[in-house]
């Protein structure tokens, strides 16, 4: 169920009336999903400059009379078709990609090292939650806020800009390693409970059987 800012703002202000001496913890979730975002941003920024290309290159065979022909990688793939087929590749870690994936991955960073650095810069934010301690965790964030804005691509300034912003939150995860996933499980089984019911027209019912079923 989304929110606007001002019912966020009254939650908010309500949590810290009735829970005076809890800490805020931003979701560990959100905020690698804001870095491995960055990453995704790095490779479609280079797809729409091949998409570019190509229509320059078509608008060019056309105006000689000729056929376009694109090139063909190694894999079979265009540059274009490269860049949307390793969507899903980037979210893994290299021992979980296959041969051809492998292959894929390769030529996908050997004609685009920038689309290379944003996927290890993605990957070392990742591994900085296995920290064990807030005091590694803070120098290890601290120097990967240093590579991200020295890289060089816009997306990841902008994810780096936005972790300091939001560093104490980000930092209290390792208090206790806390996280929002038993939030969000109960809010899939109240979202499905919901569609169970094909839509709630009566509140104050509703609210009574959710009451008995998930209290």
């Amino acid at each position: 169920m989304e929110v606007s800012l001002d019912m966020a703002s009254n939650m908010r202000k309500a949590c810290e009336i009735a829970f005076p001496n809890a800490t805020l913890v931003i979701d560990r979730f959100h905020v690698v999903r804001l870095v491995m975002d960055a990453m995704q941003h790095a490779r479609i920024d280079q797809r729409w400059k091949e998409i570019d290309k190509e229509n320059e290159a078509i608008q060019q065979a056309r105006s000689k009379g000729a056929r376009y022909k694109p090139l063909i990688l190694s894999n079979g793939d265009t540059p274009k078709q490269l860049l949307a087929r390793s969507r899903y590749l980037l979210y893994k870690l290299p021992a979980q990609w296959t041969q051809s994936q492998l292959h894929r991955v390769g030529l996908l960073f050997q004609l685009y090292p920038s689309i290379e650095k944003a996927y290890r810069l993605a990957w070392d934010f990742r591994s900085i939650y296995n920290a064990h301690s807030k005091e590694k965790a803070i120098r290890l964030f601290q120097e990967w806020i240093r590579q991200a804005k020295d890289v060089g691509i816009d997306h990841f300034n902008t994810a780096s800009e936005a972790v300091l912003n939001h560093f104490e939150g980000i930092l209290a995860f390792f208090n206790n390693r806390s996280t929002n996933a038993h939030a969000e499980s109960l809010n899939a089984q109240i979202k499905l409970f919901r569609a169970n019911l094909r839509g709630v027209s009566n509140t104050k019912l509703f609210l009574y059987r959710l009451q008995k079923v998930f209290a």
